[in-house]
C-alpha cells in the first residue's frame, strides 16, 4: 500500500488509505470500534500513531482511514504485531480482505493540502 505522507508540525507525517466495508456491516463495524481493545489502542500509540480517524461513505461502503504518524518509522511501515493480527482476524468478516485476512487497502494520491 502506497502511503500518503507529508511533513506537518516538524517530523509528523500524514497517512491516508481506504478499505471496503461489506454491505450491511456498518452497524457491527461501529460497534466493534466502540469497544476497541485497550491493548490495541496502546500498541497503536506506542507504534507512533498519534491521531487516527475512520470515516465511512455510506453509499459506497468505503472506509477512509487517516493517521498522523510521529515519524517515517511509525506504524504504517511496520510488520503487524500479534494484537493487530488478532484484530485483523476479528474484523475480517466485515471488510474486504486477502486470503491472510489482511485488509484490501486502497492507495490514495494526495492532490491538495491546505497548510
Amino acid at each position: 500500500v502506497r502511503k500518503i505522507t507529508d511533513r506537518i508540525q516538524g517530523i509528523m507525517k500524514r497517512h491516508a488509505f481506504t478499505l471496503k466495508l461489506k454491505p450491511g456491516c456498518a452497524t457491527e463495524y461501529r460497534r466493534r470500534h466502540a469497544a476497541i481493545w485497550p491493548e490495541l489502542i496502546h500498541e497503536t500509540r506506542e507504534s507512533g500513531v498519534c491521531d487516527f480517524s475512520i470515516f465511512l461513505e455510506e453509499s459506497t461502503h468505503t472506509l477512509f482511514l487517516y493517521q498522523v504518524l510521529k515519524d517515517e518509522t511509525s506504524a504504517a511501515g511496520r510488520a503487524p504485531s500479534d494484537v493487530s493480527l488478532r484484530w485483523r482476524d476479528y474484523m475480517a468478516d466485515l471488510i474486504e480482505v486477502h486470503a491472510d485476512n489482511a485488509p484490501k487497502a486502497g492507495c490514495l494520491t494526495e492532490v491538495f493540502h491546505m497548510k
